[in-house]
């Protein structure tokens, strides 16, 4: 059997999406995120990243119904490559009056296409049932024929959200949660001072990784993730410019937080972030050899090297090698296999 559906089990969900979500909603950025995404896709011989489509901070106040039919305009028109590209959608939120519009005007329009849509600002699991069941009454109406249903992501931007993290990942048709950093910390009315947004601590005041309301934040959101078996996406860096800054925030995002995506909201994000949350060629290497001896054994006990391992570390070996075809690391010929 595939080593996936061997060792995974409930925690399939969390090796399923890119270790990239890239945000735009200006038309032409649109345009030329889904055309990078392309030809990184040709490049790397597989998608690499999402693009999602931003229908709420990308709208014009009042053209909000007009820039949800660019959206799906744009959708198609980048749709009709091999292999299907991954587009998604950011919505309003539950509570704006142009919510009901865009669900309408996406699912009816492009219902196929979406691999998720975006809720922000999402405060309970209420809001995750009143997104959901729009989607599902548009969809059905519409006579929408997919393998599964349309998954919905998740938009964590003030404490209370923070509080109702678990309960919201639990949801069955949410794959994913996102920390809304700049949100959260200006929803406190001043008590978290700006240089919590910025990456690094300075001059005596604490950066977003440092700060200890965001910090505690960053792991309850990354915690309830895992624990239902869905993907903690991190928020968003702006020191866009500084390549070097956004590298180092991606790898304490993944490695002291626990998150296993991150926002981009520039191109030049893109390759850091898969940098950044690459596997390094020797952890590859260690990989594909306890794995393929393990797959060797039926996934029995063995010894390698002197050190035993069994399905807990085979576990660990093969969600490095699924990180490693993620952002789009060659694997040796003899893991081919694995693919």
């Amino acid at each position: 059997m595939h080593p996936r559906a061997v060792l995974l089990g409930a925690q399939a969900a969390s090796g399923a999406l890119p270790v990239c979500d890239h945000y735009s909603g200006v038309e032409a950025r649109m345009v030329k995120s889904l055309a990078l995404q392309s030809q990184m896709t040709e490049e790397f011989g597989r998608c690499v990243f999402d693009v999602t489509l931003d229908c709420e901070d990308g709208a014009p106040s009042g053209r909000e119904a007009e820039h949800a039919r660019l959206v799906v305009a744009l959708a198609h028109q980048a749709s009709s490559g091999s292999p299907a590209p991954r587009i998604a959608a950011r919505v309003h939120s539950v509570d704006h009056p142009a919510f009901l519009q865009d669900i309408q005007t996406l699912v009816s329009g492009a219902g196929d296409l979406w691999c998720h849509l975006m809720i922000p600002k999402a405060e309970s699991v209420t809001d995750i049932e009143r997104a959901v069941q729009a989607i599902d009454s548009v969809a059905h109406t519409a006579g929408l024929k997919r393998r599964e249903p349309i998954a919905v992501h998740a938009l964590i931007e003030s404490a209370h959200a923070v509080h109702q993290a678990f309960a919201i990942a639990a949801h069955p048709r949410v794959q994913s949660l996102s920390f809304g950093m700049m949100d959260f910390v200006s929803s406190h009315g001043g008590a978290i001072p700006a240089s919590a947004m910025d990456v690094a601590s300075s001059d005596g005041k604490l950066g977003q990784f440092d700060h200890p309301l965001v910090t505690r934040a960053k792991l309850e959101i990354a915690s309830a993730c895992h624990a239902s078996g869905k993907v903690p996406s991190h928020s968003v860096i702006t020191e866009f410019s500084d390549t070097g800054a956004m590298k180092a925030a991606a790898k304490r995002a993944h490695q002291e937080f626990g998150f296993t995506r991150l926002w981009s909201i520039h191109p030049s994000q893109i390759r850091p972030i898969l940098e950044a949350m690459a596997p390094g060629e020797q952890e590859i290497e260690e990989a594909v050899k306890i794995v393929l001896a393990a797959q060797r054994a039926d996934w029995a006990p063995i010894s390698v090297d002197g050190r035993l391992h069994d399905r807990a570390s085979y576990r660990y070996f093969w969600q490095v090698l699924e990180r490693a075809m993620q952002t789009g690391r060659e694997l040796p010929a003899e893991a081919r296999v694995l693919q």
